[in-house]
C-alpha cells in the first residue's frame, strides 16, 4: 500500500510537469501563429492563379515542401519577433521566385501585386470595398455629385470615379479646392511619381493607387510596380532571370521538368547546352509527340529509367489523348527503382487537358523574353554564350567587342519590346527570339577576331537582312529594322559613352568586367520612354491602357467565382445607373412619330 501511494504521488507529480510542459509548448506554438497565418495567405495567392491559365497549378504538398525548406535555410534568431520576420521575408521571396519561374511575363507583376494586396488585406490595411472599386469602379451612388471643376481635362467618368472612391473621405472636395495642382499630376509623364496636393500626399499606398486609376488609368501598371516595391520591396518587381541549373536542382527521377511554351520560344537549345554542361548530351533522347509516337515515348522512358538517361518529350499538347498514359507513367515511377540520373523533360503549350498531377508536383518553367528593356538586357547577358566568361573576354578587339555586344543586345531588346506597341511598333508582330541574337553574337565575335578592319556592311547585312530580317515580311517593317540596326553597328559605337537614344539616357558602357555590366544594367531606369524606340511620347497611352485592361481582367479571375459574381453585379449596377441617367434625359425630349 505504501509503494502504491508513492507511485501515485510520482504519477501526479509527472502529470503536473507534463501539463506545465504542454502549456509551454502551446505558448511557443502560439508565438508562431503569425507565420502560419502569413503562409496561408501566400498559399491562397498561388491557388488563385489557376483561373488565369490552366498551367498555373500548384499542390499543397509542393507548397509545404518549399515552406519546410525555407524554415531550414532562412536566417535564425533567438528573438521570436526577429525570427518571425526573417522567416516570413525569406519564404515570401523564395515562393515568388519559384512561382515566377512558371509564369508568363504578363502575369509576374500581377502575382507580386496579388501578394502585396493579400498581405495588406490580412493586416486589415485594405478593405474589400477598396479592392472592388479598384477592379470595377464600385457601385454608383445616389447622392448629388459636386460639379466637375475642370471639364476641359477631367472627364465625367474620371470625376464620377473620384466621387465614388471609398476609404478616402473628402477627396472630391480636395479636387475642387486644389484643381490646378491635380492638373499637374494629370499632365505628368509619370503621375505615379508626383506628390499629391496638400494632405493627399500622405495617402496610404493602395489609396494612392486608386487615385491614379481614376485620373490616369493608362499608368496603373507603373503605379502598381511602385506599390509592390513599397509594400514588399524592389526585388518583387524584378523577376529572377531564367536559370535552368537552379530548376534542375529541384527535380528528381520522380519530379519531371516542364517547359511551358509561348510563341517564339524554343527551350531545346538551352536544354541541349545544359545537357552538354552536365555531360549528359549523349544520354539525352528526344522525340516530338504526335499521332502514333506514344508507344515510342514509353519505350524511351522505360530504357532511360534503367540506364540513367534523360528523355525529352516535345509538344505534349499535340498528343492530348496520350496524356493520361503519361500521367500514369509518372505516377508509377519509384524513387527506389529508378536510376538516380534519370530525368523526364516535357514541353507543351498551355492546354487544359494537360495532367494536373504533373503540373502541381513538377518543376514548371517559361522561357519568354523578360518584360521591359532593362530586364531584357539583363536576360541577354545572363544567357549563353555571353554568360560564358571565356567567350565574353576572349576577343582580339576587346573594347570594340564589348561596345558592339552591348549595342547588339540593346537592339535585340528594342525589336522585342516594340511588339508591345501593336501596329505602332511593327505592322506584323514577329517572333524575334534568343536564337536570332545568339547567331548574331557569334558572327560578330568571328568577324572581329578574323578581320583587321571591322566589316560594317557585312555585319549590317547579315544581322539586319538575314538573322532578324529573315522573319520580316513587310517592306516598311524591314526598312525600320535595318534603320534601327544601323544605329548600333557603326563607327560611333566604338567611342566612350556613345548615345543610344535621342535623350541621351542610354549610352554605351565603359569597358569593364562581366559583373560590372550586369550591375550597370540593373541601374537602368525601370520605365522606358517611347523615344528610346523611336516613337512619339503619346505612343505609350494605347499600349499602357491595353496592358491595364488585361491586368484588371486577369485580377478579376483571381477573385474566385463568388467574388467575381459579386463584382460583376457591381459592374451591372454601374451600367444600369448610367442607362437610367441617359434614358431619363432622352425621354423628356422624345416625340413619337405617327
Amino acid at each position: 500500500l505504501s509503494a502504491s501511494k508513492i507511485l501515485s504521488n510520482e504519477i501526479a507529480l509527472k502529470q503536473k510537469e507534463a501539463e506545465k510542459t504542454e502549456k509551454q509548448i502551446d505558448a511557443a506554438r502560439a508565438g508562431y501563429k503569425p507565420i502560419a497565418f502569413h503562409a496561408s495567405i501566400l498559399f491562397f495567392c498561388i491557388a488563385a492563379m489557376g483561373p488565369i491559365d490552366a498551367m498555373y497549378q500548384y499542390s499543397l504538398a509542393w507548397f509545404i515542401n518549399l515552406f519546410s525548406k525555407g524554415i531550414e535555410e532562412s536566417e535564425h534568431s533567438r528573438s521570436l519577433e526577429q525570427r518571425t520576420k526573417m522567416l516570413n521575408d525569406y519564404f515570401t521571396y523564395s515562393l515568388y521566385c519559384a512561382v515566377c519561374r512558371s509564369l508568363f511575363e504578363k502575369d509576374k507583376l500581377l502575382f507580386s501585386f496579388l501578394l502585396s494586396y493579400k498581405i495588406l488585406a490580412g493586416a486589415s490595411q485594405v478593405t474589400e470595398e477598396s479592392w472592388k472599386f479598384f477592379l470595377t469602379g464600385g457601385l454608383p451612388i445616389e447622392k448629388k455629385l459636386l460639379p466637375n471643376p475642370a471639364p476641359d481635362w477631367l472627364s465625367e467618368k474620371s470625376w464620377d470615379l473620384v466621387n465614388r472612391m471609398p476609404d478616402v473621405p473628402g477627396i472630391e472636395q480636395g479636387f475642387v479646392d486644389h484643381i490646378d495642382k491635380w492638373k499637374d499630376v494629370f499632365d505628368a509623364f509619370e503621375p505615379h511619381t508626383i506628390d499629391f496636393p496638400e494632405q493627399w500626399a500622405e495617402l496610404a499606398p493602395f489609396a494612392r493607387l486608386m487615385v491614379i486609376g481614376c485620373l490616369r488609368p493608362d499608368k496603373v501598371i507603373s503605379a502598381t510596380r511602385d506599390f509592390v516595391s513599397l509594400v514588399l520591396g524592389k526585388q518583387f518587381v524584378t523577376p529572377p532571370p531564367f536559370n535552368l541549373a537552379s530548376a534542375f536542382k529541384e527535380s528528381s527521377p520522380v519530379v519531371p521538368l516542364l517547359f511551358v511554351l509561348s510563341p517564339g520560344s524554343d527551350p531545346m537549345s538551352s536544354l541541349l547546352k545544359f545537357a552538354e554542361d552536365q555531360e549528359m548530351s549523349e544520354k539525352l533522347k528526344s522525340i516530338s509527340l504526335g499521332q502514333g509516337q506514344g508507344v515510342i515515348a514509353e519505350a524511351m522512358i522505360d530504357t532511360a529509367l534503367r540506364h540513367g538517361e534523360w528523355v525529352a518529350l516535345q509538344n505534349c499538347h499535340l498528343a492530348v489523348k496520350w496524356m493520361p498514359t503519361l500521367e500514369k507513367i509518372t505516377r508509377e515511377i519509384s524513387l527506389d527503382e529508378a536510376h538516380q540520373n534519370f530525368r523526364l523533360w516535357l514541353t507543351s503549350y498551355p492546354n487544359d487537358k494537360f495532367p494536373v498531377s504533373i503540373l502541381q508536383d513538377g518543376v514548371k518553367m517559361t522561357n519568354e523574353p523578360p518584360k521591359g528593356l532593362p530586364a531584357n538586357l539583363f536576360g541577354s547577358y545572363s544567357r549563353d554564350p555571353i554568360s560564358d566568361p571565356a567567350f565574353f573576354s576572349a576577343c582580339a578587339k576587346r573594347s570594340a567587342w564589348k561596345n558592339l555586344l552591348y549595342g547588339l543586345c540593346f537592339f535585340h531588346a528594342l525589336v522585342q519590346e516594340r511588339r508591345n506597341f501593336g501596329p505602332l511598333g511593327w505592322n506584323i508582330p514577329y517572333g524575334f527570339n534568343e536564337s536570332d541574337l545568339k547567331i548574331s553574337i557569334l558572327q560578330l565575335h568571328k568577324f572581329l577576331d578574323d578581320d583587321d578592319d571591322i566589316p560594317w556592311k557585312a555585319l549590317n547585312y547579315l544581322i539586319g537582312e538575314c538573322n532578324y530580317g529573315g522573319r520580316v515580311t513587310d517592306a516598311f517593317d524591314r526598312r525600320t529594322l535595318v534603320t534601327m540596326l544601323s544605329k548600333f553597328i557603326r563607327d560611333e559605337m566604338l567611342k566612350t559613352s556613345c548615345s543610344l537614344s535621342e535623350s541621351g539616357t542610354y549610352v554605351t558602357l565603359p569597358e569593364s568586367s562581366y559583373s560590372s555590366y550586369l550591375e550597370s544594367i540593373k541601374d537602368l531606369p525601370a520605365t522606358t520612354q517611347p523615344e528610346v524606340f523611336g516613337l512619339h511620347s503619346n505612343a505609350d497611352i494605347t499600349k499602357d491602357q491595353t496592358e491595364t485592361n488585361g491586368f484588371l481582367e486577369s485580377l478579376l479571375l483571381t477573385s474566385g467565382k463568388t467574388s467575381r459574381a459579386r463584382i460583376r453585379c457591381y459592374s451591372m449596377c454601374y451600367v444600369r445607373a448610367y442607362l437610367r441617367k441617359d434614358t431619363s434625359q432622352l425621354v423628356n425630349n422624345y416625340r413619337p412619330c405617327h
